[in-house]
């Protein structure tokens, strides 16, 4: 097989790889060892130069976008197009790779970091859960990419996050849980947020489900502490960092399509409704709220699946039009 593709080896970079691209790449680094060298090391240089200068020294960092520079310029744009030059040698071997279903997970060890570097990315459409070292689980939500070392520090357990994710964190009071993005850094001792920072999105969010998390923005936005069931917003353009008052557990539907509810009333489940469904849902003036539902709906293809299981608790009567649904009291 030849060189991978410039667009393919684009979507691997950046997390973007179709099933397609993990097929055609798990059978090129079959091909060589050479190859797996080839990928791994460019995967290095692309990332490293990105993680916190408590993790990778400024120094490092100018040295990896100088030999990434140098990498896309000995590249020759021909179907013979080959590296010319060993400057894989800064690259340790590469002991493990693992191509799994839903993204990418993989390890390789630098001559100048101690700790051996893994990244997990999940595939588009694809929730990808991922165990650190300190038990500490994650899990990463279309395409969402995440870098973290083999053993963290004795000070601080740092991360880097691409993408959104939901983070269970293990409790240590003596090493804080840092994660690091493009706009801003949550630093944590022991708790459950959620984390979003999409390039393409013009907001960053932490919303914080339970425990305590320090917010801080990348370019001296300003620091906030939330508290359970509050969503900081960073606005990348204006630099404006805010705290919102949400309902929290319903940030992270997306990481078990359980949708929670505690004595919810039909106003405040439709609303939720909307939210997941992109609908419009119309109520009759006569429906009341006195009747209500605890526990949790699973999210299914059809909200009139949902629906019917709602029916159960709150009777009601439905009609879907399109986008739109009428829900008016069920008389019987």
């Amino acid at each position: 097989m030849k060189n991978l593709s410039e667009d393919i080896l684009n979507r691997y970079l950046t997390g973007k790889c179709s099933e397609k691209d993990l097929s055609e790449i798990n059978s090129w680094l079959q091909e060589s060892e050479e190859n797996a060298r080839q990928l791994f090391g460019m995967e290095e240089v692309y990332h490293l130069g990105k993680l916190s200068a408590d993790t990778v020294s400024e120094k490092t960092a100018r040295a990896e976008r100088r030999l990434y520079k140098r990498l896309q310029q000995e590249y020759v744009p021909t179907e013979q197009r080959r590296i010319r030059k060993p400057w894989m040698q800064i690259a340790a071997s590469i002991a493990v790779i693992l191509l799994v279903g839903s993204g990418i997970l993989y390890w390789y060890s630098r001559t100048d970091i101690a700790r051996d570097m893994l990244v997990a990315a999940a595939s588009e459409g694809i929730v990808q859960e991922v165990v650190l070292p300190d038990g500490t689980k994650v899990w990463l939500n279309n395409a969402a990419t995440l870098k973290y070392p083999r053993e963290f520090s004795e000070n601080e357990r740092n991360v880097y996050l691409e993408g959104e994710a939901y983070f269970q964190v293990t409790k240590n009071h003596q090493k804080p849980f840092i994660v690091e993005s493009d706009a801003m850094r949550v630093r944590v001792l022991g708790t459950s947020f959620n984390f979003k920072c999409v390039k393409s999105s013009q907001i960053a969010e932490a919303t914080l489900i339970e425990g305590e998390i320090e917010v801080r923005g990348n370019n001296d936005e300003g620091m906030i502490v939330l508290s359970p069931g509050q969503r900081a917003e960073l606005n990348k353009a204006s630099r404006r960092l805010v705290v919102k008052q949400v309902d929290a557990k319903l940030d992270i539907v997306w990481h078990d399509n359980l949708i929670p509810f505690e004595k919810a009333n039909i106003f405040t489940i439709t609303k939720a409704l909307e939210r997941f469904y992109d609908v419009k849902i119309i109520l009759s003036p006569d429906m009341k709220a006195d009747k209500t539902y605890s526990g949790v709906l699973k999210k299914k293809s059809t909200i009139e699946s949902v629906l019917k299981s709602l029916n159960n608790s709150i009777p009601m009567n439905y009609k879907i039009v399109g986008s739109n649904i009428f829900i008016s009291p069920d008389e019987k």
